[in-house]
């Protein structure tokens, strides 16, 4: 029976994670350097990522 590589799992694992993080460092900095593109109170979404879900719309 062959052997799960565990290390090869968690590194792909991290690479991932550091991609996501890298993209969403990348959208923040052209918000940031472009106001205009986000109207306000809108919201941003992240795609497929989990954590804190959307704000609800206020009425």
């Amino acid at each position: 029976m062959a052997k799960t590589n565990f290390q090869y799992e968690k590194r792909q694992r991290e690479l991932e994670k550091k991609k996501k993080a890298e993209e969403k460092a990348r959208r923040k900095a052209e918000l940031k350097a472009n106001p205009g593109l986000a109207e306000e109170g809108e919201v941003v979404e992240d795609d497929e990522e989990g954590g804190e879900p959307a704000e609800a719309p206020k009425e």
